[in-house]
């Protein structure tokens, strides 16, 4: 028995504080602050992918919002989550060419993102401080990025999650979107422990520029000759570790042969650039723009990681002044010169890499695991109908969708015969019976596959935006209606 005079005041006292602490943690749930414990509870939550989840944003003056979509700036809202609230939410837009599309075709259907730190302190979901809602623009089947994070995966590449989610606004249906883990905090320590590196997001100032920073080429010693690598870290970075960036720049863009392992995970990259190649994505490292990766350093080791994948499987034109449109052109194209020359000798991190026998010989090996274990063993098959028949019911009725819903099975299905054709044009190339390069392409053009029955166009297009402005601005009054009756 205890004895002690304010025995009953202290138990009071406990028994308020407890009280207190489980309240403030009920509330810290719905404002967004979670627990520590559950660091990375938001995997299995918001990113299982084995099923379309819900989210609902309440915000105020969506119509402004929209308005004003190009400004890119945060603003508030309470988003519900699979029906579990969330207040104080950063909102703003995203996007390069796809939010200036938008908006220059009238349309309303933006890419977003969501912040939930951006004003509340330490405020996450879960452990998960960011993600955003990717809207699919010109990509009819709504499967090109899943697919390609799928085959990242797949390849053992650290990859953003993604699962597919109902988007409302005010109540109102807005869509269906694909939620992709923005590569910040949550992303690198889920993926590289407590410990990680640092990660940056290499973006161009201008298509006029030499960009030679996101190109991945060694400048000089100046911080401030790198402005694209460096004023796009996702973390906080010091000038040490910007000093081990270009320290790997320089290693990178004078050294051969095993050296290169001084600076890049250089299994790792020969791993990415095997799927990277068979998407077809030129808006990315690879192409024009060089730009939609990310670039991973730890203790002064490179690595690239995928990103954004709307315009792949040959359907990025953007910049260039000749595009390519023959499908027997770009369903076949060489994996060992998969860009022109002109563009192969500046992207040194896949040049300098491939001049090596070893590693050229290991990227063959890992295209040949990619075709037969992933193409060829009816994995890709039944990945892509399994995802296509759980997200039907969600399409047919999306109210901002940038097509059709029969236009969007049309999608489905070029998309499916593009990587079937894909897949056995590669093989053809590992064995010897169809050029790998270019220049033989050119000169050999019987010996490719006949993809002629593809036509990229259903994957998505322009004058998909133009019919699909009519939908959203219904989309749009609806919201806006319904705000204004409340």
């Amino acid at each position: 028995m205890i004895g002690h005079k304010k025995i009953d005041i202290i138990c009071i006292g406990a028994a308020v504080s407890a009280a207190l602490i489980t309240l403030l943690l009920i509330l810290g749930c719905n404002f967004g602050i979670i627990n520590i414990s559950d660091d990375s509870e938001y995997i299995s939550r918001l990113f299982d992918d084995s099923r379309v989840h819900t989210i609902n944003i309440d915000i105020d003056n969506w119509d402004d919002f929209i308005a004003n979509a190009k400004k890119e700036e945060y603003v508030t809202c309470d988003v519900q989550i699979d029906g579990e609230e969330f207040y104080n939410v950063g909102l703003r837009t995203k996007g390069n060419n796809s939010l200036s599309l938008t908006e220059e075709y009238g349309l309303s259907r933006y890419s977003l993102k969501l912040e939930f730190d951006r004003f509340i302190k330490g405020g996450n979901y879960y452990g998960l401080d960011k993600f955003s809602l990717d809207a699919s623009f010109q990509d009819n089947s709504y499967l090109k990025t899943y697919m390609a994070y799928d085959m990242m995966r797949f390849m053992d590449i650290p990859t953003p999650l993604a699962s597919y989610t109902n988007v409302s606004i005010n109540g109102v249906d807005w869509g269906l979107f694909l939620a992709i883990e923005e590569p910040e905090e949550s992303f690198a320590r889920r993926n590289f422990g407590s410990n990680h590196g640092k990660i940056y997001k290499p973006d161009y100032r201008s298509l006029k520029d030499e960009n030679a920073d996101i190109a991945l080429k060694y400048i000089d010693e100046d911080i401030e000759n790198y402005p694209g690598i460096f004023e796009n870290a996702k973390l906080l970075t010091s000038d040490a570790d910007k000093k081990r960036v270009i320290e790997a720049l320089k290693t990178l863009s004078l050294s051969e042969g095993a050296n290169l392992k001084s600076a890049v995970n250089v299994d790792e990259v020969i791993r990415y650039f095997t799927v990277q190649v068979f998407v077809m994505n030129w808006d990315s490292y690879l192409g024009h723009t060089s730009h939609n990766y990310l670039l991973y350093e730890e203790d002064g080791i490179l690595s690239i990681l995928p990103w954004d994948y709307n315009l792949a499987f040959g359907t990025y034109a953007l910049g260039m002044t000749d595009p390519i449109k023959d499908p027997n052109i770009i369903l076949n194209y060489p994996i060992n010169t998969p860009a022109e020359g002109s563009i192969m000798l500046n992207r040194p991190l896949y040049h300098n890499l491939m001049k090596n026998n070893e590693y050229f010989g290991l990227y063959h090996e890992y295209f040949n695991k990619l075709i037969s274990e992933y193409f060829e063993s009816g994995r890709f098959e039944t990945v892509l109908r399994k995802t296509q028949k759980m997200i039907d019911p969600f399409v047919r009725v999306d109210s901002t969708a940038f097509c059709s819903y029969e236009d969007h099975l049309i999608a489905v299905d070029t998309l499916e015969q593009i990587c079937l054709l894909r897949a056995k044009s590669i093989r053809g190339q590992l064995d010897g019976d169809i050029p790998a390069t270019l220049k033989l392409q050119h000169e050999y053009p019987e010996s490719r596959i006949d993809a002629s029955t593809i036509d990229i166009a259903d994957l998505g297009d322009f004058e998909d935006l133009k019919s699909a402005r009519m939908r959203q601005n219904n989309a749009l009054e609806k919201v806006i209606n319904g705000a204004r009756q409340n």
